[in-house]
C-alpha cells in the first residue's frame, strides 16, 4: 500500500488524478491510499500536525496561495526528504526550479493517463526496492508509515485492556499498536535494531551512550539492558559502530 497526496486548488483535477490512480490500482493490484488537499497551505499544514507521511506528492505547480514548487521547497525544509514528488504544470519553464527540490517527475498538462499510470509504476517499483526501509503498524484507527532511520524503539507495554500492546517511539512520537515484540525483533535484526531487555527492542542508530545499565537513546530516554543482555548488548554495538566507521 502506498500513501498517495494529490494537491491540486482545481477539485476537477484533483478528481481526475485520484480517477487515474484508482483506475491503475485495478490494473496492476496495487493499493494507493489517497487524499485530496486543495492548497499548499493544507498539505503544509497536515505535515506540521506530524501526521503519517506519504509516499508521493503529486503537485500541481500553479495554485492560489502558495505554488507546488513552494510547497515542496517548505515539506523538503522540514526534512521531508523520502517523499517522491511529481509535479503538473501547464508551463514548461517551471522545470528547471523545479529540481531544488528532488523532482522525480514534471509532467506537461493535461496528462495522459498512460504517462501518469507509467511514473506510478516506476515508483511503485522503487518503493519496492527500497520496502525493508519502512514499516507500516496499525495505531487506533489508522495505519501509520514509519521509516526504520526514524524508528528509536519499540516497547512491549502493560495493558489491561488490550492485548500484546506495543509502543512504537519515532524522532516525533509515540504509536500504540499491537503486536509480538519477538516477531518485530527477527524482522528487524538485519537492519540496525537489538533486543536489549525482554521488553524493548532499539535502534542501534540512535543510541548516544551506555551508562550502569542502560542505554541513553537520541530523544533523552534512559532504556534499561537485561542484566544477561549487558555483555553482548556493548559487543553488538561495538562492533556496530566499527562497522559504520569502515
Amino acid at each position: 500500500m502506498y500513501r498517495v497526496a494529490i494537491c491540486d486548488d482545481e477539485e476537477k483535477q484533483r478528481e481526475l488524478v485520484k480517477s487515474i490512480l484508482i483506475t491503475l490500482s485495478i490494473k496492476i493490484n496495487i493499493e494507493f491510499e489517497i487524499e485530496l488537499f486543495g492548497s499548499g497551505e493544507q498539505l503544509v499544514t497536515y505535515y506540521l500536525h506530524h501526521n503519517p507521511p506519504f509516499h508521493i506528492l503529486i503537485l500541481d505547480v500553479e495554485m492560489g496561495g502558495i505554488n507546488g514548487i513552494q510547497t515542496a521547497r517548505r515539506l523538503r525544509g522540514l526534512n521531508n526528504l523520502d517523499e517522491q514528488i511529481i509535479f503538473l504544470t501547464n508551463y514548461p519553464e517551471y522545470m528547471v526550479e523545479s529540481f531544488d527540490v528532488m523532482t522525480f517527475q514534471y509532467l506537461i498538462k493535461p496528462v495522459a493517463p498512460p504517462i501518469l499510470e507509467e511514473k506510478m509504476i516506476k515508483l511503485c517499483q522503487y518503493f519496492q526496492a527500497l520496502d525493508k526501509k519502512f514499516m507500516v503498524i496499525k495505531s487506533a484507527y489508522d495505519e501509520v508509515v514509519i521509516k526504520y532511520d526514524d524508528l528509536i524503539s519499540i516497547e512491549a507495554a502493560k495493558s489491561l485492556t488490550i492485548k500484546s500492546k506495543l509502543h512504537f517511539t519515532t524522532v516525533n512520537q509515540t504509536y500504540g499498536s499491537k503486536g509480538t515484540l519477538s516477531d518485530y525483533a527477527l524482522t528487524l535484526k538485519d537492519s540496525n535494531f537489538l533486543q536489549i531487555h525482554r521488553s524493548i527492542i532499539i535502534n542501534l542508530l540512535h543510541v548516544r551512550k551506555f551508562a550502569s545499565g542502560v542505554v541513553l537513546m537520541s530523544n533523552g530516554s534512559e532504556l534499561p539492558i537485561g542484566r544477561s543482555k549487558v555483555k553482548e548488548v556493548k559487543d553488538f554495538y561495538t562492533k556496530f559502530m566499527i562497522m559504520k566507521v569502515d
